[in-house]
């Protein structure tokens, strides 16, 4: 997500074209978040508000938010407000008003405090010398049972005035930067001229900026400058300059006096020659490097070479760059494995491909020239391949002649270096009627294979950090099962489209007693690393006080205190909804996200469902509230993050409209409808963002399928529990089960029966997709797995529960704790 935290603001991509390249990462400044309730008093002030209004928390808190913010109407003037507003979309809980955030909305709170959804305006500020600050806010409304409604944030633009006087404040919206006050910012913008001394202060800052934003190497070729080469180019010129400039050369050569005639070709040689060379590695500069793609690096630098400079050119990579990994360690070595990744030629086609096909990979023997290019990090240069040479090379190919492709030919070996170690190198072939490799090429060669190297480290430091991400990401999706107590489940995850775009985004599922079934999407604010382990976080504490069985809203709340325990420099939006299968029922609250889609299995009509917004996790103080909806069997619960139903430039509300209308497509099954609506939505354009996608049939269980009892604190009522439970298996037609399923439940009923503090134990069996019993009771201490003494008389009952069910757990709920078994049921015949 690109909305509002307490971190940073910066440039909106969405306000206009040119947005991104006049000012790609201007910079970042904190926000300040304040919080007013429905008297017009602020109930939080963040420090980022102490910073920017001058006012502490303490003198804060319960004042009117009229003395301390900028209201609608206290511009003193036209030239000092901006009225242009931010978005259609507000972010956090746009959803009470169905039309959005409009342009004309203000957010008002019974008429005493007016907000515009975005604005500006210069105020005096107690306790910073009486000076008039330049402020930014956002409002966003929220709805919910307590107090809160109305959430402001707001920036300080003159910190980033600092940097840059031209930029434009109206494009300026909350964004997300984990360390904006990075302490060697200034000092590195300032430095870099210094090493580029054609780079400018303002370009330095604006390439630092990059850098942190990214938190990727940015590498850019400037077309002015020039790169110190020598002469001697070697590719023919015009016909008719050709012949004096030939006569030049002899002359030179022989040591043969200067015709005056020929005086002034020598020095046109000499400078056609280095404008040239400098021409070409310009040429090159501009076509490599033009993604970070590392695959279509490694053929752009192969194409940039054929045939201008080069008539072959094979390009080997070191075995840790091609798969992706860290950077190579240590210098080369006879047996350091080298892989073919591209070959460009000028020769008929298919005439390398069986003798030296792309993909292979070898090692290379101490004697051979691509070994002292690969261990020296120099280039290698051999004028002519000897018959000798060309044998020695050919060895290295079994059942492969490779003499006749290279014998005679002119051959430059280049290293691809980035930080002084040897990625990888080219080899490079001249025709035998073309002039031969000389020093001056050789020159020139390790030029371009320099700055190849640079191109390639890039694209291999992009794929590693992104492979490291994802990786990190993919292990903390979880795997759903397909099915849980009378729900199917199908889910998908797409990546966002920028580069670092590793997000936050999550869904998860976790089983509940009384055959009931939480779902969670949620979705942490920003992008890369950073946010997906506090994604990862996120997640555990859910699926740990979910297994608590804690009501949604109480959820939610304590998730948000977590949050804020964690540090307050992270946002995150969650949907939570319990699915109760036997009483047909969702209990769902919400903390900031978009409102789920329900699909009516009668008619298939879908709708938005219509929920408290709340906040997002992370902002404290703020109430959560559920609510109950009714559910038919049949019917489908969509969830899924805003990175699928948000576009730029186009209003939210255009996505969840087609989110409804994709969702209520029939589908024959859960993945087709998913992919149903991934297709709708995805083939719009303008994607940025990550995407979760959690999809729910909602089965339900029949009430023949349920069956439950109450048995009295007496210990002959585990006698009548055996009794009931196997009459039931036998009714159900489980008679394969009846021996496993009494052994249990005489187990769990009894340490019920032996540890009750005065509540009835309840016994409740159900037929699904397994057969599950459950046993509650009202003492709170959850059993555990004991190692038994081969005397002791107890200590054994949950080992035996273990041994023989497929899965078993406990849970505490609001009376007392649940123990829970399942058996797998016998395939029908």
């Amino acid at each position: 997500m690109d909305r509002g935290t307490e971190t940073g603001a910066s440039p909106s991509r969405g306000a206009g074209e040119n947005a991104s390249a006049e000012h790609a990462a201007a910079g970042r400044i904190p926000l300040a978040v304040v919080v007013v309730d429905r008297e017009g008093l602020v109930s939080h002030w963040s420090r980022g508000a102490r910073r920017l209004f001058g006012a502490s928390k303490e003198e804060a808190l319960g004042r009117p938010a009229v003395d301390l913010l900028p209201v609608s109407g206290a511009f003193p003037d036209t030239d000092d407000q901006d009225t242009t507003p931010y978005g259609a979309y507000g972010s956090y809980g746009s959803y009470a008003a169905h039309d959005g955030l409009g342009p004309d909305l203000e957010s008002s709170l019974d008429g005493q405090l007016a907000y515009r959804a975005a604005g500006r305006a210069r105020l005096t500020v107690p306790g910073r010398d009486g000076d008039r600050v330049d402020v930014l806010w956002w409002a966003y409304p929220l709805v919910g049972p307590g107090l809160e409604r109305l959430l402001v944030l707001a920036a300080d633009t003159d910190v980033l005035r600092q940097e840059d006087d031209g930029i434009a404040v109206e494009r300026i919206a909350p964004g997300f930067a984990l360390h904006t006050d990075f302490p060697g910012a200034d000092e590195l913008a300032r430095r870099l001229p210094e090493i580029l001394p054609s780079m400018s202060v303002g370009e330095s800052a604006r390439i630092v900026a990059q850098i942190l934003e990214l938190g990727y190497p940015v590498l850019e070729f400037s077309q002015n400058d020039l790169v110190p080469v020598t002469p001697d180019w070697g590719v023919p010129r015009r016909a008719e300059r050709k012949a004096r400039r030939e006569r030049a050369a002899r002359a030179v050569a022989a040591g043969e006096p200067l015709p005056e005639d020929l005086q002034d070709d020598v020095e046109d040689l000499e400078y056609a020659a280095v404008r040239e060379r400098l021409e070409f590695l310009n040429e090159v500069s501009g076509r490599i490097g033009t993604s970070l793609d590392l695959s279509r690096t490694i053929i752009e630098v192969s194409k940039a070479v054929v045939p201008r400079f080069t008539d072959v050119a094979g390009t080997y990579l070191r075995e840790q760059v091609v798969a992706g990994e860290g950077f190579p360690d240590g210098v080369p070595d006879t047996t350091t494995m080298w892989h073919r990744v591209a070959l460009e030629h000028t020769d008929e086609p298919g005439r390398w491909d069986d003798v030296v096909p792309v993909g292979e990979a070898m090692p290379f023997p101490a004697h051979t020239p691509f070994f002292q290019c690969m261990t020296s990090g120099q280039p290698v240069l051999v004028p002519r391949i000897s018959e000798q040479m060309g044998h020695m090379i050919a060895s290295q190919f079994e059942k492969r002649d490779i003499r006749p492709l290279i014998t005679g030919r002119s051959m430059l070996v280049v290293p691809l270096k980035a930080r002084n170690v040897v990625l990888g190198f080219m080899i490079l072939l001249r025709h035998p009627e073309r002039v031969e490799f000389n020093d001056m090429d050789r020159v020139t060669g390790a030029e371009l294979a320099a700055r190849a190297g640079l191109v390639l480290d890039n694209a291999r430091m992009y794929t590693y950090q992104e492979s490291v991400a994802e990786t990190l990401q993919d292990s903390m999706l979880p795997q759903i099962p397909p099915r849980m107590a009378g729900c199917d489940i199908a889910t998908r995850y797409l990546p966002g489209t920028l580069l670092g775009r590793v997000g936050g985004d999550w869904f998860d599922s976790v089983k509940l007693p009384g055959a009931r079934t939480a779902l969670v999407v949620g979705d942490v604010m920003g992008h890369g690393l950073n946010s997906a382990a506090m994604m990862g976080q996120l997640r555990t504490a859910v699926q740990t006080m979910a297994a608590l069985d804690l009501p949604p809203a109480q959820l939610l709340r304590n998730l948000d205190d977590l949050a804020q325990r964690l540090g307050d420099t992270y946002l995150a939006t969650c949907l939570y909804a319990v699915y109760d299968p036997i009483a047909s029922e969702l209990h769902i609250a919400n903390a900031g996200h978009i409102p789920p889609v329900l699909v009516r299995a009668e008619d298939g009509r879908s709708e938005l469902l219509d929920l408290p917004t709340g906040a997002p996790i992370g902002v404290g103080g703020v109430p959560f509230e559920a609510v109950r909806v009714r559910v038919e069997p049949g019917d489908r619960l969509v969830m899924c993050t805003d990175g699928l139903v948000e576009v730029r430039g186009e209003d939210i509300w255009v996505g969840l409209a087609t989110l409804c209308e994709s969702a209520a497509h029939p589908a024959a099954s859960m993945d087709d409808a998913c992919d149903t609506i991934i297709r709708a939505l995805n083939t719009r354009g303008g994607r940025k963002d990550d995407v979760a996608l959690l999809m729910a049939r909602l089965n339900g269980i029949e009430p023949d399928d349920v069956a439950e009892w109450r048995l009295a604190l007496d210990p002959a009522e585990v006698g009548r529990a055996r009794a009931v439970v196997r009459e039931q298996l036998h009714e159900w037609g489980l008679a394969r089960l009846v021996d496993s399923a009494v052994l249990l439940v005489d187990e769990l009923v009894t340490n019920a029966v032996r540890h009750s503090h005065g509540r009835p134990v309840e016994l409740r069996l159900v037929r699904g997709e397994t057969l599950l019993c459950e046993v509650d009771d009202d003492d709170h201490t959850l059993p555990t797995l004991l190692d038994a003494e081969p005397m002791a008389e107890s200590g054994r009952g949950l080992r035996v529960v273990s041994t023989l069910a497929r899965e078993w757990g406990t849970s505490r709920t609001g009376a007392g704790k649940t123990v829970w078994f399942e058996l797998t049921l016998p395939r029908r015949r």
